[in-house]
């Protein structure tokens, strides 16, 4: 027992990648078809207008580009409100792991911020919804 160190810290392997996501090239080559059927999906009815149609088929009207944008960017905002509340909850997690003395504050912090991201997040989908409208 001469030779014995206390271990200082969470006992954790190094990893230069932590916190990235990790897919397997299964589930890479899967979301890749996945978003191939879905483009060829998308543009089918289109080019099936086009060869039935005598006159120019439009394939997308000023009020149907209003609709998607719309569509999407509430899409984009829910996704991008979700993933900061959730890096939040995560980090005070962590925290309270770390420091539990501070549990209280840093919990209260936590409670702020992530109402102010919710605030933030409704009054971009009402504005991507009033533009569908």
């Amino acid at each position: 027992m001469a030779n014995f160190k206390p271990v200082i810290g969470p006992a954790r392997s190094p990893r230069s990648d932590e916190g990235s996501i990790h897919m397997s090239k299964k589930f890479s080559k899967f979301a890749l078809a996945f978003m191939i059927i879905a483009v060829v999906l998308v543009f089918a009815p289109a080019a099936h207008a086009a060869d039935t149609d005598g006159e120019s088929a439009i394939f997308l009207t000023t009020d149907g580009a209003r609709k998607l944008g719309g569509a999407i960017g509430a899409g984009l905002v829910i996704m991008g409100g979700a993933a900061g509340i959730g890096r939040i909850g995560g980090s005070a997690v962590e925290s309270m792991a770390r420091q539990p003395e501070a549990a209280g504050q840093i919990n209260t912090a936590m409670i702020i911020t992530a109402a102010l991201i919710e605030g933030a997040t409704l009054f971009a989908v009402v504005v991507t919804l009033l533009a569908v409208f």
